[in-house]
């Protein structure tokens, strides 16, 4: 019985050592990935990881805007559960690229023009369109005044545009970002955002709308 214990005892201790070791062990390559580590300095103001995450923030937040207002304008399933799907992740991946800019102690907003981190600019034109593939103010106004199918489809086009738009800004900072984490962040963008595109194609056409 002793040495039954004694064994017992050797394995609870060889368990803790493990435990022990092992997080310290795997902390170097997990540093390396991660957007706020130590290891590596965070990118600066004026990077494509900044740049895009701002932009993007917003792009994003116009989306779940135009999600909200769709899914008290009809009464259709398939069209609510694209819009909460679009809720949902962007809501989420809108909340993970401030809280990045957060840990990086960068500006939540851009100090010049939107698009600048991909080589060009925007000027604004003055109807809440900010960047490309966001929807107008009176688009919006549109939106907000349609019912019913009329209100679906109107959705689906401009959500078409704008996810199309979103994808090429997804596609730029998958090739250009610095770190690892933008960039696995925006390749599933574009990823997403393409199947729902393809979606929505199949969903105006079964409503008998052009894209």
């Amino acid at each position: 019985m002793v040495v039954a214990g004694a064994a017992v005892l050797l394995v609870a201790l060889g368990l803790v050592a493990l435990i022990v070791v092992r997080p310290s062990a795997a902390s170097p390559s997990d540093a390396s990935s991660s957007p706020g580590s130590s290891s590596r300095s965070a990118p600066a103001e004026s990077s494509v990881d900044a740049g895009f995450a701002r932009d993007m923030s917003i792009h994003h937040q116009q989306a779940v805007e135009m999600s909200f207002i769709v899914r008290d304008r009809t009464d259709d399933e398939d069209v609510r559960r694209l819009a909460y799907d679009i809720i949902n992740t962007q809501a989420n991946q809108r909340g993970m690229m401030l809280g990045w800019l957060e840990l990086w102690d960068l500006p939540k907003s851009a100090s010049g023009p939107p698009m600048k981190w991909m080589g060009h600019t925007v000027t604004p034109r003055g109807d809440g369109s900010l960047m490309p593939g966001m929807a107008t103010d009176a688009e919006l106004d549109a939106l907000r005044s349609a019912e019913g199918r009329k209100a679906e489809v109107l959705f689906l086009r401009l959500m078409t545009v704008h996810h199309r738009a979103g994808a090429d800004m997804a596609q730029a900072a998958a090739g250009s970002a610095e770190t690892e984490a933008i960039r696995n962040l925006a390749a599933g963008m574009v990823r997403g955002q393409e199947s729902e595109i393809g979606l929505m194609a199949d969903m105006l056409k079964a409503r008998g709308a052009k894209a």
